[in-house]
């Protein structure tokens, strides 16, 4: 079975990591960033507030770090629709403004890490330190660029420092769980998501990683307790009804397994691996009308995922088709040689 390993929630979509915008926001003359409708903060919606910025950009009144603070906010906002390219220029022309605009280094990080471009996250928030060695928002971004590039006792590190100096800063658990998860320390990892959890009770992803954490230890009680929280945090978190759908599978609990995977493929129609776990479960009831159409719609989406390859070849195979099941686990094969004992 397969179950997604962490969420992201960022501008765009998660970051896995509970990171918050660390962008302030200081007052432009006569009028607050409020009347501008450019505020940075979620409370309007960000279409409205890239416009609003925009506006107050284009009037030429501000200036300095007012007109820096605008830059930033738009570029929050426009992060938060995904255009990160324009996210990052706005970014780059508020430090141009401000070279010791700490938040707009911190900020253009994060966008750079959405972007996939760690190096010049990394970069960012080295600057951010160097210009306040006391600013936990970089010391957490820079521990998720770290983290992403797979350099996992530096982003530790990092996560240490930011909860040295605000040890209610429930982002650097999170995300220190996801590493010490990452190395395979699950007692840790748990231990981070509590404190996440104590401090931020009403967050989805901490749960939802707690709950992968816990199907880790194969203690499927606790992960479905804990993607059930998730789920009712968030009812469109996709990836906490697919892995609570694993975890009833693993308890043989394959009728739960497969309500889980039908919500999920409801909000998510393209979700391959939904569909992959589905077959697996109509497998295990020896449903193959239903698993090998469900390995179908998996490979049609992703016509390389050799996982739904083999096992509907299995299916195939189950159901007395030797020669159609063969051939799937031959390609299988091609495309991972190892996949002969999939999860």
């Amino acid at each position: 079975m397969i179950w997604v390993r962490s969420a992201r929630w960022c501008a765009a979509k998660l970051l896995a990591t509970v990171l918050t915008l660390a962008a302030t926001t200081a007052p432009a003359p006569a009028q607050t960033l409020q009347d501008l409708k450019c505020t940075g903060n979620p409370g309007i919606p960000w279409d409205v507030q890239v416009a609003g910025c925009t506006d107050a950009i284009n009037s030429a009144k501000f200036g300095g770090q007012n007109l820096a603070t605008i830059f930033v906010n738009r570029g929050i906002a426009y992060a938060a629709i995904d255009d990160l390219d324009h996210a990052v220029a706005d970014y780059g022309e508020a430090i141009r403004l401000d070279p010791n605009y700490v938040a707009a280094f911190v900020d253009r990080g994060i966008a750079y890490r959405a972007k996939g471009d760690l190096d010049r996250a990394i970069a960012d928030d080295d600057q951010a330190i160097r210009l306040n060695p006391n600013d936990l928002f970089a010391y957490t971004a820079r521990g998720a660029a770290y983290q992403a590039k797979g350099d996992l006792d530096p982003a530790i590190a990092d996560f240490d420092q930011a909860i040295r100096l605000d040890p209610k800063a429930a982002a650097a658990f999170a995300n220190r769980g996801l590493a010490y998860q990452s190395k395979g320390d699950l007692d840790r990892a748990i231990a981070d998501y509590n404190e996440a959890i104590r401090l931020v009770p009403n967050n989805a992803v901490a749960y939802y990683n707690r709950g992968n954490a816990y199907s880790a230890k194969r203690d499927f009680d606790h992960a479905i307790a804990d993607y059930d929280q998730a789920i009712r945090l968030n009812p469109a978190l996709t990836l906490a009804l697919n892995n609570r759908g694993v975890s009833y599978f693993a308890k043989k609990d394959y009728d739960h397994a497969i309500a889980d995977y039908n919500q999920a493929i409801g909000l998510d129609p393209t979700f391959a691996v939904a569909f992959n776990n589905r077959g697996r479960a109509y497998l295990a009831k020896k449903d193959y009308g239903h698993a090998i159409a469900d390995y179908d719609q998996a490979i049609r989406l992703n016509p390389d995922y050799a996982t739904a390859l083999y096992w509907r070849g299995k299916a195939k195979q189950q159901n007395g088709d030797i020669a159609g099941g063969n051939a799937d686990v031959s390609a299988a094969e091609k495309i991972n040689p190892n996949i002969a004992a999939p999860r």
